[in-house]
Formats: C-alpha cells, sequence, structure tokens
C-alpha cells in the first residue's frame, strides 16, 4: 500500500462509536481496515507508515458553506480551510458568485461582492459557465476540494437585470436554462440570497420553478432566506413549502435565529422543521459555531436602494434627499436588508475595507467610529460606504448561543464556515469553525459527542451532496481523511486575532496526499472540483 496509518482512533462519520483499526490507503483510496484485535496475520504494512498513537482518524470536513470561490485560485496554500481538516468546500453560496456570467454580469457580480471575495484584479476571469469554472479550478489544482451551487441572484443578474420586478416568462425561461446548464455542468444545486439584490427581487413562483429544475438533477436548494430577523420563522416556513411544491430537497443556510425578537426561538424553528421532517420534507442545514454574523454593510441598505447595482446604490447615496429616506428606512422602519429590524450600529462592526486608507475604522463598530468624530452614525456609515464603494465586510453581532447550541444539536444539522477570507479583521469563523466544534462544542461543552459531531461535519453533509464515496471511514472511499487530537483540538482564531491557525490537527489528506504534515501545510494541491454525480 502508499499509505499505512497505525494505531488509530477511527471515528468513521455515521455517528457509531469509535474503534481502533490500522488503515491502508493505495492510489487514493481506502482499501484496507483491520479493527484491533482483528486476524492473525502480520500488520499492514505501506510505502509510508503514520503511527497514529490512539490520534483520531475521522473523514475530511465537509464546509457546506464557504465563501473560497477566487481564494481557491487565489491562494494555493489555503490553509485557512486545510488547517482546519477542511477537504472539501460548498460554495457559489446566497446566490452570488461567478458563474454563469456574461462580460455584463460578471463585472457586476465582481463589484457587487467585493467586500466577499475581493475585487478579483489578480484573477484571470477566462471562464463564463458553470463548467469552464469547474474546469479553471481542476487545471489551476486547488488545496481542497470544492463543489459549486449555482447562484440565483447572479442568474437573474444575467437573465433579468437588477430590476426589481416580476420576471417575464421568457427570463423564466432563459433563468431555467442557465440552471439546467449549470446542473449538466457539474453544479450540485443552486443558491439563493434572498436579503441580497437582485436575487431578493425573485417571487416564490419564479424560485419555485427554478427549483423544479434543480430537483430533476437531484441537487438541492440552499436559500440564505428573506429574513433572519423579525420575520425568521415565516421565511423558514416560506423556504419550507417552496421546496416541497417543487419536489426540491433543502438545505438552510446558516440556519440562525438572530436579534432581540428571536432570543431564545430556536425551539420555535426546530419544531418547524420537525413537523416537516415528519411529513416527508428532505431538509438539512449548516450552523457556525459562533453568535455574530458577517456580511457587507451594503447588505444592510433596503432592497429598492439597491435596485439597478452598484452604481445606482452609489448615486442615490451621494443624493442627500434620498440618504434621507435611506437613513429612516433603516433607522426607524427596519429595512429588509436588515432583516425587518431598525439596525443597531453599536452592534455593526467593521471587519474589513477595500481602500486601504479606510484601516481606521476596522474593529470599531460605526457607533464608536461615529462617537469619536461627534456625529451620527448614519453620517459615518454613509460617507463609508461611498468612499470604499460598498466593498466593507461587518461583523453584527446580533446572535445568542442558547439558539446556536440547540441548533446545533438536531440531527439534520452539518456544519458551514461561511467564511469571509477578505478584510483586515475577518470573523474567526474562517479559519476556526471546525476546531471549534471539536473542542468548544464537544470537549468543553459536551453539546455533542464527538461521534455525533464528527458525522455533523462529515457524513451527513456528504449524504446531502450525494457524494457516492466521500465522508466516511469506509474500504473504497476516498481516502480524504484527517487526524486530530481531541484532547487538544482548538481554534486558535479569536476575534483580535482572527487568523491564527488551530492546535491539534497534525495530518490532513486529500486523496491519499497529505496537505498537512505534522502540523505544516505541503506543497500540494490534491483538491479539485466535485460535481454532481449522474
Amino acid at each position: 500500500m502508499d499509505l499505512v496509518i497505525r494505531d488509530a482512533r477511527v471515528i468513521d462519520g455515521t455517528g457509531g462509536a469509535s474503534y481502533r483499526a490500522d488503515v491502508g490507503v493505495h492510489e487514493g483510496r481506502i482499501t484496507e481496515i483491520r479493527r484491533e484485535g482483528e486476524g492473525d496475520g502480520p500488520r499492514l504494512a505501506g510505502a509510508k507508515t503514520v503511527d497514529a498513537q490512539g490520534l483520531a482518524l475521522a473523514p475530511g470536513f465537509i464546509d457546506m458553506h464557504a465563501h473560497s470561490d477566487l481564494a481557491l485560485l487565489r491562494d494555493p496554500d489555503h490553509s485557512a480551510k486545510a488547517a482546519q481538516g477542511v477537504t472539501l468546500e460548498v460554495i457559489g453560496q446566497d446566490g452570488l458568485s461567478y458563474a454563469p456570467v456574461d462580460d455584463r454580469t460578471l463585472a457586476q457580480v465582481r463589484q457587487a461582492i467585493t467586500g466577499w471575495n475581493g475585487d478579483g484584479n489578480d484573477i484571470d476571469f477566462d471562464w463564463r459557465t458553470v463548467g469552464e469554472y469547474l474546469d479553471r479550478l481542476d487545471r489551476q489544482g486547488t488545496a481542497v476540494n470544492a463543489a459549486y451551487l449555482i447562484p440565483q441572484g447572479t442568474v437573474r443578474m444575467y437573465a433579468v437585470g437588477w430590476d426589481d420586478r416580476p420576471a417575464t416568462a421568457a427570463e423564466v425561461e432563459h433563468m431555467k436554462q442557465l440552471v439546467a446548464e449549470g446542473m449538466e455542468q457539474g453544479a450540485v444545486g443552486m443558491s439563493s440570497g434572498l436579503t441580497y439584490t437582485p436575487g431578493m427581487y425573485a417571487d416564490d413562483s419564479e424560485l419555485t420553478e427554478l427549483c423544479k429544475v434543480v430537483a430533476q438533477f437531484n441537487g438541492y436548494y440552499c436559500p440564505h432566506h428573506r429574513s433572519y430577523g423579525a420575520g425568521a420563522l415565516q421565511a423558514y416556513e416560506e423556504m419550507v413549502n417552496l421546496t416541497r411544491t417543487a419536489n426540491c430537497p433543502l438545505h438552510l443556510a446558516h440556519a440562525t435565529m438572530n436579534f432581540g425578537v428571536n432570543k431564545g426561538k430556536a425551539p420555535d424553528l426546530l419544531a418547524l422543521l420537525d413537523d416537516a421532517l415528519a411529513g416527508g420534507a428532505d431538509i438539512t442545514l449548516d450552523t457556525y459555531p459562533y453568535t455574530p454574523g458577517c456580511t457587507t454593510l451594503v447588505a444592510m441598505l433596503p432592497s429598492w436602494a439597491s435596485e439597478g447595482g452598484p452604481d445606482a446604490i452609489l448615486a442615490r447615496l451621494q443624493d442627500d434627499e434620498t440618504a434621507e429616506k435611506i437613513r429612516h428606512h433603516m433607522e426607524v422602519i427596519g429595512a429588509d436588508g436588515c432583516h425587518g429590524v431598525p439596525i443597531e450600529w453599536d452592534k455593526i462592526e467593521i471587519s474589513g475595507v477595500s481602500d486601504p486608507g479606510l484601516a481606521s475604522c476596522v474593529g470599531k463598530t460605526i457607533a464608536e467610529s461615529a462617537a469619536q468624530r461627534g456625529e451620527e452614525p448614519w453620517i459615518t456609515g454613509r460617507r463609508l460606504l461611498i468612499n470604499d464603494k460598498l466593498g466593507s465586510t461587518i461583523l453584527q453581532h446580533v446572535g445568542h448561543e442558547e439558539n446556536v447550541q440547540a441548533i446545533m444539536r438536531h440531527p439534520v444539522h452539518t456544519g458551514g464556515s461561511d467564511g469571509i477570507l477578505q478584510g483586515f479583521k475577518p470573523h474567526p469563523r474562517a479559519y476556526g469553525t471546525f476546531p471549534q466544534y471539536l473542542g468548544r462544542y464537544v470537549r468543553e461543552l459536551g453539546v455533542l459527542t464527538l461521534e455525533d459531531c464528527v458525522a455533523h461535519l462529515t457524513g451527513r453533509p456528504a449524504a446531502r451532496l450525494r457524494l457516492p464515496d466521500r465522508g466516511l471511514v469506509r474500504e473504497g472511499y476516498r481516502a480524504d481523511l484527517v487526524l486530530f487530537d481531541p484532547e487538544t483540538v482548538a481554534a486558535g482564531s479569536t476575534f483580535d486575532a482572527p487568523r491564527t491557525l488551530p492546535t491539534g490537527i497534525p495530518h490532513v489528506l486529500i486523496d491519499g496526499k497529505f496537505v498537512m504534515k505534522d502540523g505544516r501545510r505541503t506543497d500540494i494541491l490534491a483538491g479539485g472540483s466535485v460535481r454532481r454525480t449522474p
């Protein structure tokens, strides 16, 4: 064999009890698992041997919600994810990404999500279709694997534009064609960002038609739904009903209950999901193990202020009369971009800016920066939006720990970092989600058992992605594996030092190749696209 991992505590991804075993790997696959005490012959032998000395051996972790769409091309090292034990990321999230596009759409989406992925000036955008983007990942080679969701907002941008109106019948057919082509080319499903423009302009009938196409290809729908605040339960129910009408599996993105109006209300969400599951619905969800959220500052605006795209947004912000209407909507009424809740400027912390000249704002809330300047918070926020050309990212401190813990216990839960890698001070979830689950929520708090938690991060997401040979430690499966120490594994990243790598994860393999060895990133690019299985 190419490699034998000896004396490992195998946590196989099913949620079942762990066991001691030697595991043999050959040509990128697990070829033999010999449990302790089984067989009388000689021990497994290979060209290389790793003595696990009782370390936990698990399937590689699957990040069900990642924003590495350009980072995979820009940063071959990609230790942010590789060092966590992540071997597969699901990108194309929240309805906005870079395929399928034409030249116009590409320019617009690059500007719209600069805060998520950078402006892309360092990237050769030599693709336009989903298949061409996935081919680019394969041609270049990536640190970890990637599966892709067709971004519904980008599709609407392509076929309809940025107008807040129902799509015509011809436009709906165009969008259905784009979705079908993307699924044929290997996408695993479709995402939406229903608090982000222009995707949020789609009504339920339009989304249902697109979900029907996704279902025809055995994919799933992954919505960032219309509200995580004042209308959260209704927004969840809308997605459940929509996908049941379309007969399409549903995966709820970063399924949280945030803002003061939802404190302690996770049981209401879980009861809604349990009722749907009991009725035959196919539902999963993902969460990150932190309370603050992360998005862009421009996302907080009311949707009417974003109609027409980035240039139109900037024009409205620069007009005093229109800007005052935006302020009133955000501070008094509660903008749909802020989930129907009046914005609390003391909970909006700037985590990154596109213009280095604005770096003094990073790490401060809008309220703190405004107080330093002796002005109202809206004045500070408006100035930042204009001067940073909508590129600022934020941490939004609106979560509740009891909700986080209740949701992660649910049997359809999976892990997703929602990690934005841009900015001077990104959310620590980008570098710490998976060791945070294993260290804080398993070892320290006991919210999940180790075996159950590993299943949440491996076997369960692989089943949602319909991957026939990933997500379990099983003979014949791909050798995407992580060795970690359950007694020491921990997230190194904090809100003050968000790019600190984790501890207690010495080895990570993809297709049997070490992408992390002895706690250090190797130069191996073993990843590529993971496409929908026909």
